[in-house]
């Protein structure tokens, strides 16, 4: 089979979207003939360290991406807030990188030299794509993730985060293509319940439940554990407001228990300087440590050497962090609120209910100080996380679960693949 992959963003290097963008595309190629269409600004990554079995293409968008780019990153006040009008800000750009591969594939498309188009970025549902109006064969969308609302406990989180946008984001429905995206894509990935209930009733019948992330096995794995009396208790991820690493400080603060282990704070942002005046302020320098940002290579080791993995964010759409610690055998404490909700249950992990700051760095204190009292507890679970890990958001799985997707799109098989069916379950069909 062979397949054009739409992937604007698509780099090795580059954190969140486009690496993940860039291991699916290069597990993909190994189960299908595949050519990437990427921007030009990725260039020089990929030719560094390739992209597997793919053959590549760069458009060069830059005359308008990057002043659109830089506009974007003035109006929102830096990379890591006003996320919303920065995707916002790029939706002229997109337009014209789907012209442009148009132009490119058109004659290939019509000459029969490809069995389907599958668009991987961009993955948010606010983005339509003209070319699955203007495809002559089949066309694949997602996966998709997007429409989580801001929990309405956290709004001064949302005004930090300069997030004004999204309360216009219903607004996304009278874009151009909007309608004929959703209306003409063969297949529609979605990812989680919260984006499923975000799309036109017309697509579900074409619509499947199929998560974003994913986990590199090379880089994140599940060690022999051997639960320590002092446990490390873990966060990763950005330093901005929405994902609330002061939570888990504050459980320690108030916790002499707690007090008895470990916290390291991975990652950088701008929440930095308030974590460090709490630290200061309750005197936690010897119990907490903010490491900085650090390497993927470097987080799969402490997650290997950690126990647990602490995770407050309140709005987090995928958190393929949370994966990534689940592969590595770690006991994971998330909020009952969008993607990491999705990941944990009760057998493999524990989840807090929403609520304001308090109430979650109650709920924090108290899950904490219940995991390191019981070793055997966090042994277990920690066990369940791996083993659902490996079974479900391995590349490699996704991959040949996509393989399945696209020879139901093109007509191949006749039953609609089921993400979440397991080989267990396909034995008993």
């Amino acid at each position: 089979m062979r397949v054009l992959l739409l992937a604007d963003d698509c780099n090795p290097d580059w954190p969140s979207l486009p690496v993940v963008a860039y291991k699916f595309a290069r597990a993909i190629a190994n189960y299908v003939d595949a050519v990437v269409v990427t921007q030009i600004r990725n260039k020089p990554n990929i030719d560094r360290d390739g992209l597997g079995n793919a053959e590549v293409v760069y458009l060069d968008t830059e005359r308008v991406a990057a002043p659109l780019y830089k506009l974007g990153w003035i109006l929102s006040g830096g990379k890591d807030v006003g996320m919303t009008l920065q995707r916002a800000m790029g939706y002229p750009s997109y337009l014209v990188f789907e012209g442009y591969a148009w132009r490119r594939f058109k004659q290939d498309l019509y000459r029969g030299k490809f069995d389907l188009v599958h668009r991987i970025t961009p993955m948010s549902p606010t983005q339509p794509s003209p070319i699955a109006k203007l495809s002559p064969i089949p066309f694949v969308l997602g996966p998709l993730n997007g429409n989580l609302p801001w929990p309405k406990q956290f709004q001064a989180e949302q005004k930090r985060e300069r997030e004004w946008l999204s309360n216009f984001r219903s607004a996304y429905k009278w874009l151009p293509y909007y309608r004929s995206t959703y209306r003409d894509s063969a297949c529609i990935l979605a990812a989680f319940e919260h984006t499923i209930a975000d799309l036109p009733d017309s697509t579900k019948s074409k619509t499947i439940n199929y998560p974003e992330v994913g986990i590199d096995p090379e880089l994140f794995s599940c060690p022999n554990r051997h639960i320590r009396e002092q446990m490390t208790v873990l966060f990763v991820g950005r330093l901005v407001p929405y994902k609330l690493p002061e939570v888990v400080i504050h459980a320690f603060a108030t916790s002499p228990l707690l007090k008895r282990h470990q916290l390291l704070v991975v990652g950088e942002g701008p929440e930095r300087p308030r974590l460090e005046s709490i630290i200061t302020e309750y005197g936690l320098a010897e119990y907490v440590k903010l490491t900085g940002k650090i390497s993927q290579v470097e987080v799969g080791q402490l997650m290997r050497q950690a126990e647990i993995f602490a995770f407050p964010s309140i709005r987090e759409l995928g958190a393929g962090v949370v994966v990534e610690a689940m592969a590595c055998g770690m006991t994971c404490i998330v909020v009952d609120y969008g993607g990491p909700a999705s990941l944990i249950d009760s057998n493999r992990g524990v989840k807090v209910p929403m609520g304001n700051r308090d109430a979650l760095i109650t709920s924090f204190r108290e899950e904490l100080e219940k995991l390191v009292n019981d070793s055997n507890k966090v042994e277990q679970l920690g066990k369940a996380a791996y083993l659902h890990a490996m079974e479900y958001y391995s590349w490699d799985v996704k991959a040949q679960k996509m393989l399945e997707i696209y020879n139901w799109v093109a007509n191949r098989q006749d039953i609609k693949p089921d993400f979440w069916r397991s080989e267990k379950d396909m034995t008993t069909i």
